[in-house]
């Protein structure tokens, strides 16, 4: 499946959790969290070190989120990542996408190459932001010179 297959399938789900989203609003994982939000998603926080965040229940982990999440946003550190698509497996959760904009960011090939072994659709960088319209001017910019560096997530 190529990257714009990927995309449409994981921004096709309609419950996403997001992985990392924190008391600091000004996170990443807080910013595409209020995206997703705003463009009709039903939206999960998950992150273990709080119990609400963006004005809603946070969970500690995935299994912990009532109802099922078609589909986990990962903006956590790498040594998490491992642990979460292990939990999206165990909850039969097959669509990830692990955050990065600029440096390593969310991305754990050890987790991406686990990902595929175990049937799980993974985007490995690049943001969603970047996909779910509107698509804001600064992402818009971002998506171009990704694409154009070579560092847009590859299929």
């Amino acid at each position: 499946m190529g990257r714009d297959e990927l995309v449409r399938g994981f921004l096709g789900q309609k419950r996403i959790a997001v992985a990392g989203v924190s008391r600091n609003s000004r996170e990443a994982a807080n910013v595409i969290f209020r995206k997703l939000d705003g463009a009709g998603y039903d939206v999960v926080p998950v992150n273990p070190r709080t119990d609400q965040a963006e004005g809603q229940p946070c969970y500690p982990n995935l299994a912990a989120v009532p109802d099922r999440v078609d589909a986990v946003v990962i903006a956590t550190p790498p040594s998490a990542v491992q642990t979460l698509v292990e939990q999206c497996a165990e909850l039969g959760i097959r669509w990830v996408w692990m955050h990065r904009s600029f440096g390593q960011g969310s991305v754990s090939q050890t987790a991406v190459d686990w990902c595929r072994a175990h049937n799980i659709h993974v985007i490995a960088g690049g943001c969603p932001m970047m996909f779910c319209k509107p698509v804001d001017l600064p992402h818009r910019c971002m998506k171009w010179l990704l694409g154009v560096t070579g560092g847009l997530p590859a299929p």
